[in-house]
């Protein structure tokens, strides 16, 4: 028995291709260009993870850069 195929009700446009991206896709990349841009203005607090809570400072960074 053959399985039953499914069409579209309309033809699709032709030359012209919808595609919609959801938020995350968009700001996932964003936030990493951001952050790797940060590091690299100030190499400085790019250093290996010590005995400090990492969101602990991230937190505090986050409160330095909105202050300025």
């Amino acid at each position: 028995m053959p399985a039953p195929t499914h069409t579209r009700p309309h033809p699709a446009p032709r030359g012209r291709v919808e595609m919609r991206l959801p938020w995350w896709a968009l700001a996932l990349p964003a936030l990493a260009f951001v952050t790797l841009l940060l590091l690299v203005l100030n190499p400085a607090d790019a250093h290996a993870a010590g005995g400090e809570p990492a969101l602990a400072h991230l937190l505090e960074r986050m409160q330095h850069l909105t202050a300025r």
